[in-house]
């Protein structure tokens, strides 16, 4: 049996955090390592999902160009399947975005557009819908922050490995298009409503958890479902560096800063919770696209 790249996302490992739980007695911190996926990020579940779904209904052809916003990851993974399935790929980020995730991006052949990076995400995220509605027909638009196929993609997937694999009594995850928190959530609530949804989320609204929103000061994605959340988490991002490094140094895990932010509020989580207890967390992506970035450059 043969596969192509669409074959190989989904289905990531779930490690137990033995080591940087130590302290915490009775209680398990899970983590899924989405880097697994094959262009080294959760945003792998949505994008394929995404663009499978224009294919499918019409919206994407092959006279279309591939049109989003991104802060990075759901970038790289747009460039990725564009180049497997003949699509060209235009996109729009902030020019402050770890110069890692641009030549991924260009290496996959995609087009990027830099924009203000004082205006952060929302900044690339007005600039494309206003791209996307002046040449409709000259772009598919999925819109990662509005298209309820990227809830869906997470639903279907990433909360059903979940549950199978480790049966948490909690999960933890922060928000960027919040995708992966509100699909796995509810996938998780729909198996055993009992389990208890922590949202994490940056302690201010200037901060350095790239791929993080700070809800209360951003443009929200409509596909968000903050009721969803039994707990909330707030996260600096200097504890989120820090944990991220342990990940590495402790548990030979390389990720990212949103990694280290999500496995940070879980642990908080966990010396709050009784013995038993079973808290899953989200490895976003890898640490190598962040390498010229103060996460790792500062060591």
């Amino acid at each position: 049996m043969t596969y192509s790249i669409l074959d190989t996302v989904g289905n990531t490992p779930v490690i137990e955090l033995k080591k940087i739980s130590a302290g915490i007695d009775g209680v398990s911190v899970f983590a899924k390592a989405e880097y697994f996926n094959p262009s080294g990020s959760v945003k792998d579940r949505a994008a394929k999902a995404m663009l499978l779904h224009g294919i499918s209904t019409g919206q994407l052809n092959k006279d279309k160009i591939i049109l989003d916003s991104t802060s990075g990851n759901t970038g790289v993974a747009y460039a990725m399947f564009g180049a497997i399935l003949g699509y060209k790929v235009q996109l729009f980020m902030p020019s402050n975005a770890s110069a890692e995730r641009k030549k991924l991006i260009k290496a996959y052949g995609a087009e990027i557009i830099e924009t203000n990076p004082m205006e952060g995400s929302d900044g690339a995220y007005k600039a494309v819908l206003e791209k996307a509605n002046s040449e409709p027909d000259k772009y598919f638009f999925p819109n990662q922050y509005d298209n309820f196929e990227n809830v869906r993609s997470h639903y279907e997937s990433t909360g059903v490995e979940l549950y199978e694999q480790c049966r948490p009594t909690h999960f933890v995850a922060g928000t960027g298009t919040s995708g992966t928190f509100t699909g796995t959530s509810k996938r998780l609530k729909d198996y055993d409503s009992s389990i208890q949804i922590a949202l994490m989320q940056p302690n201010s609204p200037f901060h350095g958890l790239e791929g993080m929103k700070h809800m209360g000061a951003t443009i929200k994605p409509k596909i968000f479902d903050e009721s969803i959340a039994d707990i909330r988490i707030e996260v600096k991002t200097e504890d989120a560096y820090r944990t991220a490094r342990r990940l590495a140094a402790e548990e030979g895990i390389f990720v990212g800063v949103s990694s280290g932010a999500n496995v940070y509020a879980a642990l908080e989580l966990a010396k709050t919770l009784p013995k038993g207890s079973r808290i899953a967390t989200i490895l976003c992506d890898n640490g190598y696209r962040y390498m010229t970035e103060p996460l790792w450059r500062d060591i």
